[in-house]
């Protein structure tokens, strides 16, 4: 999906200013002079940001693949480069939210596999769920769909999010009804150990830890927050851990009985 890019606008103010000879009328011009200065500072600063976005989109954009490209077969399935191209920008937010370039030779290579692999199990997750028998109804779907519509202020604004998107509203629902399936299966099919307080003690130990490391290095940190404060946090963060670690041991045991041509 194609990302919004906001663009903050910077009105210049120009001041005409006639030397009266005054104290008062010298001050007066030189703050706003100093204003005029500012605002140039930031406009440039801004068309410098704008630049290298669009250098780095343009980058990205690059990576992508031809749309009716079939990029791999799963089970006699076929995945498109469509597919492909919406995931891809998935893998790249997720290096560039880590403070990584995508788009460097190393990083591509990685982007470019950790696309396809969670694609190949996403698919195989998807197929064993209706295996399975997990069907999505119209009231589901249509609950999915009101909520997705929530979104958006306005009609107009949701239907010009689709065609951003590459999607009619009918190919929406069907990867609305998909999600809920692939949901379904994993909420009672994917079974996750509990997370123990050994564990959330552990976790906390470990980010105090680190904390206390950066503060001696000479960085600035906040206080450390008490455990109880934010154990119902660590809590989640670690059931997410364990649920992904289970459906990545899933995706692996599927593959050994799974036939799959990856032709990317």
């Amino acid at each position: 999906m194609k990302k919004l890019m906001y663009t903050l606008l910077i009105g210049l103010i120009a001041a005409a200013l006639t030397a009266c000879g005054s104290n008062d009328d010298a001050k007066q011009s030189k703050s706003d002079d100093q204003k005029t200065a500012q605002t140039e500072k930031q406009k440039e600063a801004q068309e410098k940001q704008e630049k290298q976005a669009k250098e780095m989109q343009k980058k990205l954009d690059k990576q992508k693949v031809d749309e009716k490209k079939t990029v791999a077969v799963v089970n006699g399935k076929k995945v498109s480069g469509e597919e492909y191209n919406a995931a891809l920008s998935s893998s790249q937010a997720q290096y560039q939210q880590m403070g990584q370039d995508p788009t460097s030779k190393e990083a591509a290579k990685q982007v470019k596999q950790q696309t396809i692999d969670n694609l190949v199990g996403q698919t195989l997750l998807l197929q064993e769920a209706e295996n399975k028998g997990y069907k999505a109804t119209d009231e589901e779907v249509n609950k999915k769909l009101k909520e997705t519509k929530k979104q958006f202020k306005t009609d107009k604004q949701f239907k010009a999010a689709l065609k951003d998107a590459g999607l009619t509203q009918s190919q929406l629902k069907s990867e609305l009804a998909d999600s809920i399936k692939y949901q379904q299966y994993v909420d009672k099919d994917i079974q996750t150990p509990e997370v123990t307080d050994k564990e959330i003690q552990d976790y906390y130990d470990q980010f105090a830890k680190q904390s206390q490391s950066q503060a001696s290095g000479g960085k600035e940190q906040s206080p450390m927050p008490k455990l109880e404060d934010v154990k119902p946090q660590i809590k989640q963060q670690l059931e997410q851990q364990k649920k992904q670690e289970a459906l990545e041991k899933k995706v692996e045991e599927l593959k050994k009985n799974a036939k799959v041509e990856v032709k990317l």
